[in-house]
């Protein structure tokens, strides 16, 4: 077997050990006992308007596999602003993404994590936060704040592993579209786009 295949091969399986260590740890700050798919990354990330230059806001980003399908799909490192709960992943975040913004903090509490982009406009926010973890009024508070972060018209596109959307619709507010559903993840995830309601 090639040296660089092996090293691949290695680092993997480094990756869901360091994952699943972090589950036993902290459950309540990991969703799943793997982390997410390649494909499921691409999905998720596939939202993201090319060509713009305004920056992404990742949450959760784990051992990185969705911020790996992020800047794949053209965002710029230093346009990517990524918060993981989670510090012990953020050694290995940094260096294998250099440039990239990683802050370590609580994404329901962005307005600390991120001073200095209060009433920064993003063009998507991607979010593997286990949001089923957390109780209802939490979650509808997370997401009305996210809207609030997000140019016009641009999603938030949400990893969960149950069959309907860990937010319900409010269609005054926000819709909630199911992007899809990835069985081959592992666990199978729901994919799920939240867009703010336009004014009329």
């Amino acid at each position: 077997m090639p040296a660089r295949i092996a090293q691949q091969i290695s680092k993997h399986f480094d990756e869901e050990i360091r994952f699943f260590r972090t589950w036993i740890d902290q459950p309540k700050a990991v969703g799943a006992v793997l982390p997410t798919s390649a494909a499921t990354a691409r999905k998720m990330a596939s939202l993201i308007e090319p060509g713009s230059d305004d920056p992404i806001l990742e949450l959760g980003p784990g051992t990185g596999v969705i911020t790996k399908a992020i800047l794949e799909r053209g965002v710029a490192p230093e346009n990517l602003y990524s918060v993981e709960y989670s510090e012990g992943f953020i050694p290995d975040l940094c260096q294998s993404y250099p440039n990239v913004n990683f802050r370590h903090g609580d994404a329901f509490d962005l307005d600390s994590v991120l001073p200095e982009l209060n009433g920064q406009r993003f063009n998507a926010i991607i979010s593997g936060i286990p949001l089923l973890n957390f109780d209802l009024d939490a979650r509808m508070s997370l997401l009305q704040d996210l809207l609030d972060r997000l140019n016009p018209g641009r999603p938030v596109v949400q990893i969960s592993y149950g069959p309907k959307s860990p937010i319900p619709p409010n269609f005054t507010n926000y819709t909630v579209e199911p992007l899809h559903w990835m069985v081959r993840n592992v666990p199978p995830a729901r994919l799920w786009v939240y867009r703010r309601v336009p004014i009329m």
